[in-house]
């Protein structure tokens, strides 16, 4: 009679896979280390390229990042706006103070970039309402200027809250209003709708340095 054996079962193999450590190498790497033994091109390689290659969420959080810095920027620069290097008090004052999430930026003359006052004189009696708007965005510019030396970074900027316009004035000029749109047209232009804002338009007897308007500024930032 013959005996006929059955084939040894197969065994079944494990294989484990070394863990990463802190600093890329896996555990093979660091025990050859420990024994002397220079690591294998092979226990290195995975890590490294485990290493070098981003999660997709940073990848993403960093595209997003250079998408969105800069937008404000970007804007000025399309609207052909250079801001000026702020003003400096010409009296007991500072240009802005910070309370929390809001900037109160101190009233600014209608100065360009050189420092020379846009419009002088009076409303209604010889500066145009045209130029009155002129020199409303002047001053809109400068409460920026001053805005970013506050913030550093106009993008951090969730909202104008509120624009205080002074108009130098004759007493039977009436459009104050409408000179005070060249300031909040402005913002509006750069922020969007984070431009739209509370506003008081008076119309003053005087103005320092006979300037024709003057404005000031109430922000909210991040």
């Amino acid at each position: 009679m013959r005996i006929v054996s059955s084939p040894p079962a197969r065994r079944k193999h494990r294989v484990l896979i070394p863990a990463m450590q802190p600093g890329g190498l896996h555990a093979s790497s660091r025990c050859a280390k420990r024994r002397g033994r220079r690591p294998e091109r092979g226990d290195t390689a995975e890590a490294g390229a485990i290493a070098n290659v981003p999660s997709s969420t940073s990848a993403l959080h960093i595209e997003r990042n250079e998408i969105m810095a800069g937008t404000v920027e970007r804007k000025l620069s399309e609207l052909e706006i250079t801001l000026p290097t702020p003003a400096s008090p010409v009296a007991n004052y500072i240009p802005f103070v910070r309370s929390g999430a809001l900037i109160f930026v101190s009233g600014q003359i209608c100065l360009d970039a050189a420092g020379k006052v846009v419009a002088k004189g009076k409303l209604g009696a010889g500066v145009s309402v045209e130029d009155g708007q002129k020199a409303a965005r002047a001053c809109a510019t400068n409460l920026l200027a001053q805005l970013k030396a506050a913030v550093g970074d106009l993008d951090k900027v969730a909202r104008v809250v509120r624009l205080g316009g002074f108009i130098n004035s004759d007493p039977s000029f009436l459009e104050g209003p409408k000179v005070m749109n060249g300031a909040s047209d402005l913002m509006v232009a750069v922020f969007g709708d984070k431009g739209r804002h509370s506003r008081t338009t008076v119309g003053v007897a005087v103005l320092p340095g006979d300037a024709a308007v003057e404005v000031d500024g109430v922000f909210e930032v991040t």
